[in-house]
């Protein structure tokens, strides 16, 4: 049985850890199936306990989208290649307008190869150290997670070995119970019928002192 109301803990009449009626009843057992495949449907709503999901990149729009992207299945956009050419002027002879973009297109690209040499140079010199710091920080992090991980196993571990012992205590003693209440039940049963036999023999007790009474006037 459990209470419907949100201020209150459900309580269910059940020892899941001692109860074997499916064991000795294997029509009930049948009936249990077919009653879970006819319910078995997805939660459209989850548990009023499990938390709001989590917004990732709330102050980065940009990381956001790229997130939403992957969750749609969306494919990722085409690199634009032009930034990476040296288009002359289209039209012959070009125009000034025309020779300034290229050139200065020309240009941008030449600060781009600049610092991408820059960088690989820094890389080079301070990558491997960097990149072993973040190996280790990783490696740690890890290291705390999978301990964590492995007591709650342990803490589910021993909570569900206290549920069981705890229900086959109590298991032992609802069966105790009953014993002393069905030998209660009979007891009573017997007096009421020692009852009945008394209530019989008194009725006939009396009749024979009536019959008795009669002669002896």
């Amino acid at each position: 049985m459990a209470d419907s109301d949100s201020n209150t803990i459900d309580i269910f009449d059940s020892l899941p850890y001692y109860d074997n009626d499916l064991e000795q009843d294997p029509t009930l057992r049948e009936k249990v199936e077919r009653e879970l495949a006819r319910h078995q449907k997805n939660p459209t709503t989850l548990h009023p306990r499990v938390p709001p999901a989590y917004q990732l990149f709330t102050k980065n729009p940009l990381l956001q989208a790229e997130i939403e992207r992957v969750e749609t299945h969306q494919p990722f956009p085409p690199i634009d290649s032009i930034r990476f050419q040296l288009p002359a002027p289209t039209s012959t002879p070009g125009t000034d307008d025309e020779w300034k973009a290229s050139l200065d297109n020309a240009r941008a690209q030449l600060e781009h190869q600049r610092m991408r040499q820059t960088n690989v140079t820094l890389l080079q010199t301070y990558g491997p150290n960097a990149w072993r710091i973040h190996n280790y920080l990783l490696e740690a992090q890890a290291k705390q997670i999978e301990k964590a991980l492995e007591d709650l196993k342990q803490l589910t571990v021993d909570v569900n070995r206290q549920r069981k012992n705890d229900q086959e205590r109590l298991g032992t003693q609802l069966n105790m119970l009953e014993t002393r209440w069905t030998e209660l039940i009979s007891s009573v049963l017997q007096i009421e019928m020692a009852n009945v036999a008394l209530d019989a023999e008194i009725d006939r007790l009396n009749k024979r002192e009536a019959e008795l009474a009669e002669m002896v006037v």
